[in-house]
């Protein structure tokens, strides 16, 4: 008899373990779906995917807050609603992958007539000079390429600087070696800025754009955000937040799916309020989905300048990015600044031998826990180490992610909010 029980404790506990798993791939996977087109400014992207975070938060039966889900807010965004094309001869080179146009760029629709400068032009700066001069008084030009590519660091980024110059008089052109990553701008440049993978450009060929840019203003987004009570009334709150923004798209075919960053660490949210509502805490837990942060971690700043619930209430924030991989353990932002609290979540870490390590951080502007702790309010920010380095790129996917140690991060985080 006690064997027979004890077989179906584990089949339990297997059971368990696997629906918890299974729960943050589906919504990793949803959030990181077309529909939702990189949960950007196009295609009603991040409005789509904060009424689906809404409907999840619903389905576990938590709370409002203020008699509602969301908190609006607004914020101007450069976007790329329709055109993405770029060719170099006949051949169409492919958004995110050949080429990527910086985020604040302009539209350019037109056969480009270039001048060319490599490194060796750039070493003599009067004739870089007098390309500017050539280019502002002759018309016939309407475009310049800076080739950097087999260019060392230093020289490339004196070369970018001066590309910045140019761009305020035509579209600007920069040949690198370098991996694309994309993100979010909030202005839009005079001309168009666009990079272009060495392999793929071909200095005799001619090169067409068809690239429309829409600066929006006051784009309308929203954080997303549930209650769960403390096993006794109080005022006192934990936060567990993430943000579930992303980069959107380029056209209306190319979107970043942002996996990693951060369906992962928005998944986790449901998962860890579906862990500790079976045995809440002695304080309240919010849980907010941030938007706007990969634009400036605008969602987070919205709410502490317009709180919903008094900061001084707030026990602690635990900020939750880039929660699919971990085979390498994590690094927690603000450790060296909060070292007791760091204590209590390594010893969770080493009672329960759950990561293969965990790495102290100091003070960092890097996500949603910044405004918090700016405010004096202990936070930490979470992020997974691993094999997975796509980051800001089309190749942040679902089918990327290796989710292996995404049981024992929510173990890991859920056992340590249990301390305070």
């Amino acid at each position: 008899m006690f064997k027979i029980t004890f077989s179906l404790f584990l089949i339990s506990i297997f059971n368990f373990t696997l629906s918890q798993l299974d729960e943050g791939k589906r919504i990793t996977k949803e959030l990181c779906s077309e529909k939702y087109f990189g949960r950007g400014y196009i295609k009603s992207g991040d409005s789509l995917a904060a009424a689906f975070i809404a409907s999840e938060f619903e389905k576990r039966d938590l709370k409002k807050i203020k008699k509602s889900w969301f908190q609006d807010f607004n914020f101007d965004v450069n976007t790329f609603p329709a055109e993405m094309e770029l060719k170099i001869g006949s051949k169409a080179l492919i958004p995110g992958v050949d080429f990527l146009v910086d985020p604040a760029s302009s539209s350019s629709h037109k056969e480009l007539k270039y001048k060319y400068i490599d490194r060796k032009d750039f070493r003599n700066s009067a004739n870089v000079l007098y390309i500017l001069t050539e280019i502002k008084e002759n018309p016939s030009y309407n475009a310049v390429v800076f080739d950097l590519s087999l260019t060392a660091k230093d020289t490339c980024q004196e070369m970018k600087i001066m590309a910045d110059y140019f761009v305020k008089f035509v579209d600007v052109i920069i040949i690198s070696d370098e991996k694309f990553t994309f993100s979010v701008a909030n202005k839009q440049l005079a001309h168009a800025l666009i990079y272009i993978q060495s392999a793929s450009f071909q200095k005799d060929k001619v090169i067409s754009t068809d690239i429309t840019a829409a600066l929006k203003s006051k784009h309308q987004t929203r954080n997303v955000m549930a209650l769960l009570p403390a096993r006794k009334r109080t005022k006192k709150t934990i936060f567990v937040t993430a943000h579930y923004d992303h980069l959107g798209g380029l056209g209306s075919k190319t979107y970043f799916p942002g996996g990693n960053d951060n369906a992962s660490g928005t998944s986790m949210l449901f998962t860890l309020a579906d862990e500790l509502k079976k045995n809440p805490l002695k304080y309240n837990v919010v849980f907010i989905a941030f938007a706007g942060e990969e634009a400036g971690l605008l969602g987070s700043k919205y709410f502490v300048e317009n709180p919903l619930i008094k900061l001084k209430n707030i026990k602690f924030v635990q900020n939750l990015d880039i929660m699919g991989s971990g085979e390498e353990g994590i690094t927690v932002v603000n450790a060296t600044i909060f070292p007791k609290i760091f204590d209590k979540l390594n010893a969770v870490n080493e009672s329960e031998k759950l990561l293969s390590q965990i790495k102290k951080r100091g003070k960092a502007a890097n996500s949603d826990h910044y405004w918090f702790s700016e405010k004096g309010i202990p936070a930490f920010f979470i992020y997974t180490m691993g094999p997975n380095k796509n980051y800001h790129d089309v190749f942040d996917t679902y089918e990327n992610l290796s989710f292996n140690e995404y049981e024992d991060l929510v173990k890991l985080v859920a056992g340590f909010l249990r301390t305070f």
